[in-house]
């Protein structure tokens, strides 16, 4: 269980985690920085708060250990991410030899194209997107560049995602995916596939429309909202947002792919949680129907931020709840 954090605390943690955010020059205990810093790792959003700590720092021993610990797994985890690229890189070549449209998908992309400092977004796997039909002929290219497959695959075929482990480092991991949505039982009401990203990306490629639509599934769709960086991901999509036909864009991609609910929830929790009114406007305009209203009571700043705290339980029985209102949710008109 984490450290609990006072309401004072639960928004320094916040404003650290904001890529685009001010550090601030309050003189913290070594206490209130030792709880932030074990927060941050939690939330997937600790490099972008050691870049932001600086000057004054407490002199205490234990302190300085912990913060020389983090970085060294900082940078290894750095490490980690550019052999993942290599290899994500190796399998997009053989893809193409072979013909397979495929596209490379959230942690590195979300990374180059929505944050400054690269950095700031670590990424642990390499997630492929193709078709469904070619799924098997992808299989044996990933199989071919050196990696096991990691799961059943009868299962897989089902959830539509492959987990393939390099066999020479089983830290490496890549997932190949039909669809990026694999809850079968949220399937028959949103879908979020190659075909539907090339078509709302149109003619060009890694939109912000699409990016952001990627990460709001990936928050509240392949994930129930488990840690912060999901929604520091849709925090920056929201902020790439720069003209009315990209918004227009990425309303007309809500509809196709059927994730208006999920966007209406996932842009007014993050709204709350970073105070970007943006956001906030944007979910403004989806229709609240009494699925998006209930799934606004259940999907909280709270329920994020108590996801490892003494109200983990709440919080779990609140994101269970929130997935069956997914399940149940009437679709939407395509």
């Amino acid at each position: 269980m984490l450290p609990s954090l006072t309401a004072a605390e639960e928004r320094l943690l916040l404003r650290f985690a904001d890529p685009e955010a001010a550090a601030g020059g309050e003189d913290l205990s070594a206490k209130t920085l030792t709880a932030l810093l074990d927060n941050a790792e939690f939330h997937g959003v600790l490099p972008i708060m050691l870049r932001k700590l600086s000057g004054r720092l407490p002199a205490d021993a234990d302190l300085h250990s912990k913060l020389e610990n983090l970085r060294q797994k900082a940078t290894i985890a750095t490490g980690q991410s550019m052999l993942l690229k290599y290899h994500g890189d190796r399998i997009m070549k053989g893809l193409a030899a072979d013909n397979i449209p495929a596209r490379i998908v959230k942690g590195p992309v979300f990374a180059r194209k929505l944050y400054r400092n690269v950095a700031d977004r670590p990424f642990t796997d390499i997630d492929i997107l193709v078709e469904p039909a070619n799924l098997a002929r992808a299989n044996q290219v990933i199989a071919a560049c050196g990696f096991g497959l990691g799961s059943n695959e009868a299962e897989s075929y089902e959830l539509q995602e492959f987990k393939w482990l390099e066999k020479e480092n089983s830290s490496l991991l890549v997932e190949l995916h039909g669809d990026l949505v694999h809850d079968t039982g949220m399937r028959r009401r949103l879908s979020l596939g190659f075909p539907e990203l090339r078509a709302i990306d149109g003619e060009a490629t890694e939109t912000p429309a699409a990016l952001l639509t990627i990460a709001i599934v990936h928050a509240a769709g392949g994930h129930k909202f488990h840690r912060l960086q999901l929604c520091v991901d849709v925090l920056q999509g929201v902020r790439a947002l720069q003209s009315p036909e990209a918004e227009a864009r990425l309303f007309d991609a809500a509809r196709m792919t059927g994730i208006e609910l999920e966007l209406a929830v996932v842009l007014d929790v993050t709204g709350q949680l970073f105070e970007e009114s943006r956001a906030l406007e944007l979910a403004g305009r989806i229709k609240p129907d009494l699925s998006i209203r209930l799934a606004r009571r259940l999907i909280t700043t709270n329920t994020l931020l108590g996801v490892n705290s003494r109200d983990r339980l709440g919080s779990r029985l609140r994101r269970d709840a929130f997935r069956w209102i997914q399940r149940l949710a009437k679709p939407g008109r395509k």
